[in-house]
């Protein structure tokens, strides 16, 4: 018995620096992220009052003339797959692909946060549980500076798994928002047009 608990201190131990090296390179995806968030939230602003405007006077005979209106150089998701449903025509099947496609598209954007908001957590708990071992080591052999040391460890783990599990719990929260008020916009201009193509 003594062996096999052996074995699974080694193993949680090596542990210890590849769960440090993970959390290292979560914090720094994490600082990443806020960059590209607030670059993403300021083109947001300005394509949502754009489209919005454009849309609030829309019907299946003025939908036509909506790509040309559009912006020609917006690299905003919603801008480009708006212009593609224009561009299919009377093709309603390629319409819900483009649909599917964006839909595909806005969960790759969120998987980063997915990514940070639980691997966070995991590798943060990870990163406290397994000094632990050690630290109650030296806590019972009287090595107090090996149990600081430790402790230390343990807490700082925490709190950057946690930083990043918060940073990607928070973008994945607006940026969900952001994706389906761009997918009802592109639904109501794929109705508009499937309308427009029943009324010949």
């Amino acid at each position: 018995m003594n062996y096999i608990s052996d074995i699974l201190y080694w193993i949680s131990t090596g542990l210890l620096v590849p769960v440090i090296v993970v959390l290292i390179f979560l914090f720094g995806r994490s600082l990443l992220l806020i960059g590209s968030f607030f670059g993403q939230y300021l083109a947001i602003r300005r394509t949502a009052s754009l489209i919005g405007r454009e849309l609030d006077g829309l019907d299946k005979v003025s939908v036509a003339a909506l790509g040309n209106r559009l912006p020609s150089k917006n690299p905003s998701l919603v801008v480009v797959y708006m212009k593609r449903l224009l561009d299919a025509g009377d093709n309603a099947a390629l319409r819900q692909r483009l649909l599917a496609d964006f839909e595909i598209e806005a969960d790759r954007d969120l998987s980063t946060s997915k990514m940070l908001s639980k691997m966070g957590p995991m590798l943060g708990l990870m990163g406290t549980l397994i000094p632990m071992g050690p630290a109650l080591v030296g806590l019972s052999t009287g090595d107090i500076a090996s149990m600081a040391y430790n402790m230390q460890v343990a807490f700082a783990t925490t709190v950057v798994g946690l930083f990043a599990a918060a940073i990607g719990f928070i973008t994945q929260q607006v940026k969900q928002r952001w994706y389906l008020q761009d997918l009802a916009n592109l639904e109501f201009v794929a109705d508009l047009l499937d309308n427009k193509t029943e009324g010949r």
